[in-house]
């Protein structure tokens, strides 16, 4: 088995003599197995040692992530994987490859007084500026090899990597710059401010480096972009990818599938009542609703702090079984109260109850904490009787809002006409900038209800499950 780098930039990052290189950009480009391939160029040296982060220890055992893709590559160069006291491939040599985490900024000091030859960060921007340089300080060792450290990520636009590596991208577009992809800068980094130049004779010169102390400051970095086209193996091998990658919304695809590291969430990237279809605009509820969903997104008091109005919203929508599309049937957005909104919500199940059957769901968020805990159990009791789900709501709105938005993008939501419409409508195209977010919410938990709904066949079993089963990836 002949193990190397495709052409292109992953070849071109793996050949890199900068002393920090980045490789990033698009989904799929081949990132990881390429972080994976840099050790093994001192498979030989029973010295060396590397060590590859991820921000949190899930993410290194992840289905198809650093650890799973390491057994396809590291057993043919002799690699015998060790779990304890951290994950380890040990090779014939001495050469170790380890597995380590960086959750909290405290974590770094586990590290403290380590010498490591290669440091890697699989997805930098998931690590803070701190913890990146603080690691550098143990980038050394005494195998011969000069410290030195790799890393892979994609683009965030509010990441400090997208400053870090500011000159390799166009500030006008947020796109890579092709003919500055691996090309090599200096630095030096004096009170946390990072001062750049085109070469160390420069460096020098510009910030009058003159002793031996002051030049063995100098680092060079290089950032090399790519792209899922890059990556021809996981084209040929699942084509569906690229599919996959275009069902995102807007601001996803210009990050993951562009590598674009200007684009952030802005009004009108996530909705605009333009993409719901000409024939989306429905004059009555249609009847071949699948499965009905009412969403809640609850305020806890009828003012916040400064006085401003506080909603609690509910947004009834539903799966059609003609076409496959989504309906935004009714929408409720009141300033209510605590003990007014239960009324509310209870009322308001009475009535969907009445029009749409017991096969009714009602979904309301769980607050973190006990008292959200509490709250929960209080709402299921109060509406016994009804078919309600608690869900404990994490990530940002944003991010809670991106699946529901994917399908909007894409033509697949439909909207029965009511009064409510504008003010819906209004809410959704000033996401997320928009003062209030509550009915963006309460649609984003009713479709993620629905999708959690879904169920999927299983292929049936027809004999052993092997190598070249359905299963294979």
């Amino acid at each position: 088995m002949i193990i190397k780098p495709q052409e292109g930039p992953q070849e071109q990052f793996l050949s890199s003599q900068a002393d920090i290189c980045i490789y990033g950009g698009a989904a799929g480009g081949g990132k990881t197995y390429a972080l994976l391939l840099e050790p093994l160029r001192h498979v030989k040296n029973s010295g060396f040692g590397c060590v590859i982060f991820r921000k949190n220890a899930n993410q290194i055992f992840a289905e198809g992530g650093l650890w799973d893709t390491s057994y396809s590559i590291y057993p043919h160069v002799g690699g015998v994987p060790k779990m304890t006291p951290t994950p380890t491939w040990n090779f014939p040599s001495g050469m170790k490859v380890s597995f380590g985490h960086i959750d909290q900024e405290k974590d770094v000091l586990k590290w403290q007084g380590s010498q490591i030859a290669m440091i890697a960060f699989d997805e930098l921007t998931h690590f803070t500026e701190q913890q990146f340089w603080y690691m550098m300080s143990r980038n050394r060792s005494s195998s011969g090899i000069a410290g030195y450290i790799r890393a892979t990520c994609n683009p965030d636009a509010d990441s400090w990597v997208a400053s870090f590596i500011s000159w390799w991208w166009d500030e006008n577009t947020g796109y890579p710059i092709p003919e500055r992809s691996g090309v090599i800068r200096y630095f030096i980094r004096r009170d946390g401010e990072i001062k750049w130049a085109s070469s160390e004779k420069e460096l020098c010169e510009k910030y009058g480096l003159t002793t031996a102390e002051d030049k063995a400051q100098i680092k060079s970095a290089t950032f090399v972009a790519s792209k899922l086209t890059d990556n021809k193996i996981l084209m040929d091998n699942d084509p569906s990818y690229l599919a996959n990658l275009k069902a995102l919304t807007l601001v996803d695809q210009e990050r993951l599938l562009y590598g674009n590291w200007k684009i952030r969430p802005a009004a009108g990237l996530f909705f605009q009542r333009s993409q719901i279809p000409d024939d989306g605009w429905l004059d009555e509820i249609p009847a071949d609703v699948s499965i009905w969903v009412r969403a809640w997104d609850l305020a806890a008091t009828a003012e916040s702090e400064g006085g401003e109005p506080a909603y609690t919203a509910g947004v009834l929508i539903g799966k059609r079984r003609s076409n496959g599309r989504y309906v935004i049937a009714d929408v409720t957005n009141k300033r209510l109260a605590a003990d007014a909104a239960r009324q509310h919500i209870k009322a308001t199940a009475i009535m969907d109850k009445q029009r749409k059957g017991s096969s009714m769901k009602i979904r309301l968020p769980q607050d973190p904490g006990q008292a959200g805990k509490a709250q929960a159990a209080d709402f299921v009791k109060f509406l016994t009787g009804f078919n309600v789900s608690i869900e404990l709501e994490s990530g940002s709105k944003e991010t809670r809002a991106e699946p529901f938005a994917a399908q909007w993008q894409h033509g697949n939501v439909e909207i029965v006409k009511g009064e409510w419409n504008e003010s819906y409508l209004n809410q959704l195209e000033s996401f997320p900038e928009g003062k209030f977010k509550d009915m963006v919410d309460a649609s984003s938990s009713g479709f993620n209800e629905l999708t959690k709904s879904n169920i999927t066949s299983l292929p049936p079993i027809t004999g052993s499950l092997g190598r070249q089963s359905y299963w294979k990836r």
